[in-house]
């Protein structure tokens, strides 16, 4: 299942007195990537490379290094490591030594492996939208059922009678998730698709 970075991350290296500084980070959307690179590129640099992927969405670029060694190299490191919704970017200070072709796809992809691989990450669940209503009495033990399947409520509404709640939850954990709501309210929360 794949997974995404709780935040930022960082990982330096140098590699035959080339210096080496892999950035990593959670996106939601392209302009979220667009914007963590122009943020974090360093123009003193000698190349800003980088690959991001979203869903079906991703690119990447070799910033002036030899085609495919760079922004290929990352992007299949953030597949390597099953990660979804995340950008990279390697910023590379030249050193004077030449690294070859397959060196610099060592280095970058290597790099983009080794940052992923020490970052804190959270599993990417698809969640399905559902309403229920229950009393005053029930909600913190709904709210404790819900954190047990990892789902989330997305909003609240208090009234006269009790709560109505806009959850999203993984669709393989709402049937187990309606009979426990069930046998705690003797049958009176339902979960309904929205």
């Amino acid at each position: 299942m794949p997974s995404t970075l709780i935040g930022p991350c960082e990982f330096r290296e140098e590699i035959r007195k080339s210096r080496f500084i892999t950035l990593a980070a959670p996106i939601t959307s392209p302009a979220d990537a667009q914007a963590f690179i122009e943020q974090h590129s360093d123009l003193d640099a000698t190349h800003n490379c980088w690959a991001w992927k979203l869903g079906d969405n991703y690119r990447s670029t070799d910033d002036g290094e030899p085609g495919g060694t760079a922004g290929r190299p990352i992007l299949a490191a953030i597949e390597a490591q099953d990660c979804d919704q995340v950008v990279v970017l390697v910023i590379r200070w030249y050193g004077g030594i030449q690294l070859g072709t397959g060196g610099l796809a060592r280095a970058y992809g290597g790099g983009a492996n080794k940052c992923l691989q020490q970052a804190e990450k959270r599993l990417l669940i698809n969640r399905v939208a559902v309403h229920c209503s229950c009393s005053f009495s029930e909600l913190a033990l709904l709210k404790l059922r819900l954190a047990e399947v990892d789902g989330l409520v997305t909003n609240e509404d208090f009234t006269a009678n009790g709560v109505d709640l806009q959850l999203a939850v993984g669709a393989e954990f709402i049937e187990p998730l309606q009979r426990q709501l069930a046998d705690l309210s003797r049958g009176r929360i339902l979960l309904e698709r929205v």
